[in-house]
Order: structure tokens, then sequence, then C-alpha cells
């Protein structure tokens, strides 16, 4: 059977959206840290994908003007936003960006003007259609980069690469419709959250995983020797003292002195807040030598992006992991 051209972006959008982020969460799992360039390149066919669809769908300009919009407003995240002084002193570079705004918001202005005659209640319920549903369809967008965006700022989203890697999610798959979604629920759907939302539930729910996993490591290389322990076992493990300078953890050990003056060790429950730097870390590691600790307990930093990656098939084979949800609960 001969696959329509929705399909083909839509199988085209997963095998980009694959290969991006796996190589991303490769390079975040060896260095946790994914450069920008990494999403200057992968966000080019994410682009050229989208205009294939608009072009397909027969989209007007303020509707091309608008997904402009949401591209623009993510690259802040790479290349940061000109300010009124860089204007000022006439950088080429700044004024073509800045520029791109203006001529985005126009975009975003004309097509509210042009479809704003519309019920919200009927835009959520999916009552609209034709170029109507597909502006408010493509504007929902810049909802979705808002909130990575503000989950970024607020630290909800700890690392850069992660609130990067949504976004971009976001542009490559801006709406359901774009995702060749194989399980099908009808059309009596209540609610969807956004493709790149719902790629972070998925990956959320790998990490219930973790603390079952580390339970079962800690009891079969029996680093449970005590009932402290049991307050570790299940988010942290034990690790030589002279692998952690190296490894990508949190040290949870250090050395405290007790009223009597003797010196022990102790295993915090929480990581800290701050991260420390190269000498504060080797100094705690010195002191615990010092002492003859061996072993401690380390937390280990999981990076967002290896949960991201696997969770792409169960959303691509399932769709939105709310639409299941309200499914079980018969709603």
């Amino acid at each position: 059977m001969a696959l329509t051209s929705d399909e083909v972006l839509g199988w085209a959008r997963v095998g980009v959206l694959l290969i991006g982020m796996g190589w991303a969460a490769w390079m975040d799992h060896k260095e946790r840290r994914v450069s920008n360039n990494h999403w200057m390149i992968w966000v080019k066919p994410a682009i050229f994908i989208w205009c294939l669809e608009l072009l397909a769908r027969d989209a007007d300009w303020t509707i091309y003007l608008t997904a402009s919009a949401i591209v623009a407003y993510a690259s802040v995240a790479i290349i940061g936003r000109p300010t009124l002084q860089d204007l000022l002193a006439g950088n080429k570079e700044d004024v073509i960006v800045f520029l791109w705004y203006l001529v985005s918001l126009i975009g975003v202005i004309f097509g509210m003007v042009k479809y704003g005659d519309v019920e919200l209640a009927d835009l959520l319920l999916g009552n609209e259609s034709g170029m109507t549903a597909l502006y408010w369809t493509t504007l929902s967008g810049l909802v979705v980069i808002f909130v990575i965006d503000l989950g970024w700022r607020l630290r909800l989203i700890h690392g850069g690469a992660d609130a990067k890697a949504l976004m971009w999610v976001a542009i490559l798959i801006p709406n359901w419709s774009t995702m060749p979604i194989i399980t099908d629920y009808g059309s009596d759907v209540v609610l969807r959250l956004p493709p790149a939302i719902s790629l972070l539930m998925w990956g959320g729910l790998s990490f219930l995983l973790i603390p079952l996993i580390l339970v079962g490591k800690n009891l079969i290389n029996g680093n449970v020797k005590s009932v402290q322990d049991l307050r570790m076992f299940w988010h942290s493990t034990v690790m030589p003292l002279d692998k952690v300078q190296q490894s990508h953890v949190w040290l949870l050990t250090s050395m405290i002195e007790m009223p009597n003056g003797e010196r022990k060790p102790y295993h915090k429950t929480r990581a800290p807040r701050r991260t420390p730097t190269d000498d504060e870390l080797t100094k705690q590691l010195q002191d615990l030598s010092l002492n003859n600790v061996e072993y401690v307990w380390v937390s280990y930093k999981l990076p967002l992006l290896v949960f991201l990656f696997p969770a792409i098939l169960p959303m691509a084979l399932l769709g939105d992991i709310t639409t299941i949800i309200i499914k079980m609960i018969g709603l």
C-alpha cells in the first residue's frame, strides 16, 4: 500500500528524531554536554520537513511566518537575543536576527487578524478545519517553546541541552497530526499534550525504574550492611574512592566530627545543590583517604537525553501518554 505525503513526512520526522536524539544522547552520556552546533545541524532537516508539510497543505504566508516565529523564539537558547546596544552598534548579524524577529511577529499578528474569529472551545475540541486550524495549531508551538523556556529558567529542566532538545522536538514534531502514530484512539480524544512535552513525560517514566535497578544492584553487590544503608540503597550506590574523580557522580560521603571529637564518615541522602569545583572535590577525597575510607556512596548524574531517546519508541507506537491515562480511567 502506497504511503501518503503526510505519512512520508511523518516517518521522515521519526527518522530524524531517532538519529538526532540518539546522537545527542550518546554525547550527553559520554561527556555530559551537547554542543550548540549539534542543534544547529539537526534543526535544518526539521525546518525543511516542516516547510514541505506547509507547502503540501497550501499554507499562506502568515502560517509560514508563524512557524518562523517559533524557530526564532527557540533560537534564543542557541544564539542569544540581540540587545538595543548590539543594534545601535550596527552589528550585521544582530540586525538580521532582529529583522527576522520583526517579520515573524508581523506574520503572527496578521494571522491572528485573519483567523481570529474562532471559538476557543472549537479549537480545543478539534472542530475547526482548513487554514484556521492549521494556523492555530502552528501558533500553539509558541506556547510549547515558552513552557520549555520557562521550565529551563526556573530550573525545572536543569540542563541546557535538555531544554534545547525539547525545543528541537517541538520544531520537528509541532503537533500530533505530523507524526504517524501506530495506535489509533479514534476522534474522541479529550486531551493531548504536545509531542515535545509528551516525550518528556515518557522519558520521566524511565526514571521510575532507577530505584528498582539500584536496589537490585546494591543487594547483589552486598552494599547494604547496616540499617543506615537502607537510606541510601534505593537512590545511590557504592564506589571505590579512587574512581570518583573520573566518574559522573555526586559524592555523598564526607567526614564529620562527632561531639566526642571523633571523625566519622557520614552519608548524605541528597546531592549537593551546587556542583563542587575540582579543587573542592579533590579536598573532600583527600580528607576521606586520610581517614582510611576506601568506598563511598555516590549518586549518578543521570543525563535526561539518555532517557528521552528510548522514550521515542513508546511515543511513536502509543502516542501521547495522557491520552493513554485518560482512556485507562475511562474519561
